[in-house]
């Protein structure tokens, strides 16, 4: 470890405050790697053990540098593989990349491709890799519709079809996501190859970067960041929405208790069964980074941790449970430079020490 690494890695340890021994946090790629922006991030456990991490890097948000890079952490090893490009666009800017292997071994990469000067210009792109993601494929569109983007992992429905998390973004504002941005989910049937899309997801001020749990064959519960601006508000709550014909309609976004402070959240089921919601439990700053746990179907949660607190952000975080049981968080901090990684169990949050008063 040289001496530039080790002063880097303490000024991003002093930015914030470790939450307890339980949860275990790792300093992944910083200002020590080439490409001063990265953000966001996402994480999958691979086949084969091991753990492979996407993230979009460059000059800035806005470069036409940005490229979507990876690095893998090889089962029983502890060092990274030192990160490389697998997605890049000449003369157009990458963003926003999902890694997620699906049954059968096929892994996938989805990620934006911004064609104008917002991110509401964008499309979706997608690679797929047969190797475990040593080599992946050309690249495909996979949506043509201008504003369509990608943020959240795919989940694997009852029938065995795919549903992606999706959204189409408006306003051409670097500053204020449209009103009319919505959520909804792109399909896929593993047996035709075929997408399809299904209802929008509508809400009085927008909504985006949804993610989605299944609760019955029918039953599906869906969390959203909500749309707006960045200006100081006492409005700001996370949203959400819920479908009762197998996903394909949804209700109307509604409030949360749940704050947001215009940012991304994430949505997992556990192996045991509850429910996970990562967020930031703010209306305006990217901190804390709060864990919420349902035991119960998403009636309540009863459990809330706050995992990293201080004046750094922590945001965009990107949750996995592995076949282990260990819940794996990858997020983004010191304005948006440096990748982080978060390891707890369920028990780190499922104790009675974080029960919420009057559940």
């Amino acid at each position: 470890m040289n001496f530039r690494y080790v002063v880097v890695f303490m000024l991003v340890c002093s930015s914030f405050t470790f939450a307890a021994d339980d949860v275990q946090i790792n300093h992944l790629f910083g200002p020590e790697l080439p490409g001063p922006y990265k953000h966001p991030a996402s994480i999958t456990e691979l086949d084969n053990g091991d753990l492979y991490v996407t993230y979009y890097c460059g000059e800035g948000e806005y470069a036409v540098d940005t490229a979507v890079w990876a690095s893998r952490l090889v089962k029983g090893e502890s060092k990274w593989s030192e990160p490389t490009i697998i997605a890049d666009t000449p003369w157009r800017s990458e963003g926003n990349p999902v890694v997620w292997q699906a049954p059968g071994g096929l892994v996938w990469l989805f990620y934006v491709n911004r064609y104008g000067e917002t991110w509401s210009s964008s499309r979706i792109k997608a690679k797929v890799s047969k190797d475990d993601a040593y080599t992946w494929s050309d690249s495909f569109m996979l949506t043509m519709d201008e504003g369509t983007m990608v943020r959240g992992r795919p989940i694997v429905l009852n029938n065995g079809e795919y549903m992606l998390p999706v959204y189409i973004e408006t306003g051409m504002d670097t500053e204020l996501v449209g009103g009319d941005t919505a959520s909804y989910f792109l399909r896929y049937n593993p047996k035709t190859h075929k997408w399809k899309a299904t209802d929008y997801i509508q809400s009085a001020n927008g909504n985006l970067q949804p993610q989605v749990e299944q609760i019955t064959d029918d039953y599906f519960v869906c969390y959203m960041r909500r749309a707006g601006g960045y200006e100081p508000t006492t409005e700001g709550w996370m949203l959400r929405s819920e479908s009762h014909d197998g996903g394909w309609t949804w209700t109307d976004a509604k409030k949360t208790p749940f704050k947001n402070p215009n940012a991304a959240i994430d949505f997992l089921k556990l192996q045991s069964g509850n429910l996970l919601l990562v967020f930031n439990d703010n209306m305006n700053d990217r901190t804390p980074l709060t864990l919420a746990l349902s035991t119960d179907g998403d009636k309540t949660y009863a459990y809330q941790r706050d995992i990293l607190t201080g004046e750094n952000t922590f945001a965009y975080p990107y949750a996995i449970q592995t076949r282990d049981g260990k819940i794996h968080i990858v997020y983004t901090t010191d304005e948006r430079s440096v990748v982080m990684h978060a390891v707890l169990d369920e028990t780190a949050i499922l104790n009675e020490k974080f029960r919420v008063k009057n559940q």
